[in-house]
């Protein structure tokens, strides 16, 4: 199957490790020229040499709702332009609604929320110049059904999904995408550092698939919809958890 991606530009955040990773990986693999970006430069380095591929690296605090959007715009500058954005980011600390302090949630939003909007918006303008893009933002599984001990991300990460499937209906008819994906409980080091062995025993439970999800198989789906095969989607919301979802919709 060929996803259309060979010689597309790519700006791939957090992408040292993790699911970002494995997108950008993904993406490598079908030809995409691929800018990612890390909090540590010999992190960020090291993955970009392990992607192979002509992978660029920048280091970013993607924390930063300015720092987001500098990362974006350092990365069209690098490959003279940008097709392809997949939306990353390090989510809010752990914390129960009550035990949270109202104070406490606006570096939630600055993160989780306004970096999301200040990345989109850096790219959007050319990409409906040139009829073609496609914006992939990785969320998570707690915009549907809320996470216990994680409040500043379950509603940090609510607002951003509001405005991506805004921003999809303002664009379709540029031909650019957006979508956004859901992850449930993946092999990654930040599901292990937010659940201990009994909570994520507790997650588990809940998975029919019975198992956690591979970095691989969510960064296959990104790099789908990303491609000219997905032309079509746009404004979807899509869970990646091994059917842990039990809603309809």
């Amino acid at each position: 199957m060929d996803l259309g991606l060979s010689g597309r530009r790519a700006a791939v955040g957090a992408a040292s490790a993790g699911l970002g990773y494995a997108c950008a990986e993904a993406l490598v693999a079908e030809g995409a020229e691929v800018v990612i970006c890390g909090s540590d430069a010999g992190r960020a380095e090291a993955a970009a040499n392990k992607l192979g591929g002509g992978t660029q690296w920048l280091v970013a605090d993607l924390a930063d709702p300015l720092g987001a959007e500098r990362f974006v715009l350092e990365a069209r500058d690098r490959l003279g332009g940008l097709d392809v954005l997949v939306v990353n980011g390090p989510g809010p600390a752990a914390g129960t609604a009550l035990d949270t302090p109202a104070d406490a949630y606006q570096a939630a939003l600055d993160r989780s929320l306004l970096a999301v909007v200040r990345q989109c918006l850096a790219v959007v303008p050319d990409m409906r110049a040139q009829q073609w893009g496609r914006i992939v933002a990785i969320t998570s599984l707690g915009v549907r059904q809320p996470y216990a001990n994680l409040a500043l991300s379950n509603a940090a990460r609510a607002g951003a999904t509001g405005f991506l499937r805004t921003l999809a209906t303002e664009v379709a008819a540029d031909g650019v995408t957006v979508n956004s994906v859901q992850p449930g409980v993946h092999a990654t080091d930040r599901v292990r550092r937010v659940f201990d062995d009994k909570a994520l025993a507790a997650q588990l439970a809940g998975v029919p698939a019975g198992r956690l999800g591979e970095p691989a198989e969510f960064g296959a789906l990104v790099a789908f919809l990303c491609s000219n095969l997905a032309a079509y989607v746009t404004g979807a919301a899509i869970p990646v958890d091994g059917g842990a979802n039990r809603a309809l919709q």
